[in-house]
């Protein structure tokens, strides 16, 4: 078994661990703050999926997207090296064997890669890669993946290619879906600076002729940060929820579904006007409630928690990272320790901190008000997107996300709560 963290090996709580780590940390209370309790917690235990190298490319691990693409059930990770340049996948190996390095492939090299995303875009049952560029190389890039299965780790054996449509802009992120409901699965998108826009490539009757992929522009951007895929109304139809994080056109924003392949998408603000709002997720902070919280991070600090009114106006209350952090980048929704209450899990660039803060932690959901925890120990510097799943078959939720600036590179925190 390979330990990659120097943390002391994780403690196993039973069903109340919020008892068991009340005594074993520092509490805080703050009487002004609804949100009182702040609490540093044990650490947990960090194991590599994949470190940095950079002979291999693998520089400034720049975010993880989950798919299955082996068909085997367990949910592999794509991420793309902004430094190194190499888009790699990684496959998910079990439970038995998920603290070892796991199996992958690099299936490119694209210089400035910010974002790739597992993708079957040509509907031949083989998962393909899709991956976005900024910096010196401006545009969106296919990888097709090989026919044949014993050769999917063969990096030899990918064949990439560019959207010539998407050429000329600085891409930060792709997510597919379905936009005019053809059955075939377009590409939404989003870039940042000079013409910034978020649209979609529209995928042609023939996937693989890259030249016919057309270009629709949604809505003027400044810097995308983040997009989903979620049906805000309850229509049956996706819509699109999507962070900007610079400029007019700062904020945190819905483009609603006309369920009309024709019809355009109407833009509507939801929240952080202004604000360097980061990386968003969506779900329930309680089983009362009826509709999803939309949560963002900001560079300022700020957790923002916004939720449509009775009236469908768009209510924003606001939340503090995590031991006073500034520099939030991810968040996610989900019960850490089991107690049946949503918790709130973050990423930080802590960088920007004195070197001795907490980059990634999460805020417990209790009985009476919010307990910050510790997740990571005070190496790495700048964290990105997470993911919250149960890789080694426990029962609770373990973090795998990545880290750009002290090579620890793609990784997961295993969750001691069981």
């Amino acid at each position: 078994m390979i330990e990659d963290s120097d943390n002391d090996p994780p403690k196993l709580y039973g069903n109340p661990m919020r008892n068991i780590s009340t005594l074993l940390c520092f509490t805080t209370v703050v009487l002004a703050s609804p949100y009182v309790h702040t609490c540093m917690a044990q650490t947990w235990k960090r194991h590599t999926i994949d470190s940095s190298d950079r002979l291999a490319g693998k520089r400034g691990a720049d975010g993880v997207r989950l798919l299955d693409v082996n068909g085997d059930g367990l949910l592999d990770i794509t991420t793309g090296w902004e430094e190194g340049g190499a888009v790699v996948i990684y496959l998910n190996p079990g439970a038995e064997e998920v603290r070892q390095r796991w199996p992958s492939v690099t299936v490119a090299s694209v210089r400035g890669v910010e974002d790739a995303v597992s993708v079957d875009l040509d509907r031949d049952g083989v998962v393909d890669v899709v991956s976005c560029a900024e910096g010196k190389i401006n545009n969106v890039f296919i990888h097709w993946a090989p026919k044949t299965p014993s050769d999917y780790l063969q990096p030899e054996s990918w064949k990439s290619e560019a959207f010539p449509k998407s050429a000329g802009r600085r891409w930060m992120f792709a997510m597919p879906m379905d936009m005019n409901r053809d059955g075939r699965l377009d590409l939404v998108i989003g870039s940042k600076n000079n013409n910034a826009m978020i649209g979609w490539l529209e995928n042609p009757v023939n996937s693989r002729d890259a030249a016919e992929w057309k270009l629709h522009s949604l809505a003027k951007a400044s810097w995308i940060m983040s997009i989903q895929s979620v049906d805000l109304n309850r229509d049956s139809f996706p819509d699109i929820l999507y962070s900007d994080r610079f400029g007019k056109q700062a904020g945190i924003y819905w483009l609603k579904n006309p369920g009309d392949s024709s019809a355009k998408w109407e833009r509507q603000l939801i929240g952080g006007k202004d604000k360097q709002v980061m990386f968003l997720t969506s779900g329930k902070l309680s089983e009362e409630d009826s509709t999803p919280t939309i949560m963002c991070a900001t560079l300022n600090g700020e957790l923002l928690c916004c939720k449509a009114g009775s009236t469908g106006k768009w209510e924003e209350t606001v939340l503090p990272l995590p031991f006073g952090l500034k520099a939030g980048k991810g968040v996610a929704i989900a019960d850490v320790n089991g107690d049946g209450r949503p918790d709130i899990v973050t990423t930080a660039e802590a960088q920007r901190e004195p070197p001795d803060m907490i980059a990634v932690a999460w805020k417990e959901n209790g009985i009476n008000g919010w307990v910050d925890h510790a997740i990571s120990d005070q190496r790495g510097r700048k964290f990105d997107r997470l993911e919250m799943l149960d890789l080694d078959g426990d029962g609770d939720l373990d973090l795998i996300t990545c880290e750009e600036v002290h090579d620890l590179g793609v990784f997961w925190y295993e969750n001691p709560t069981r």
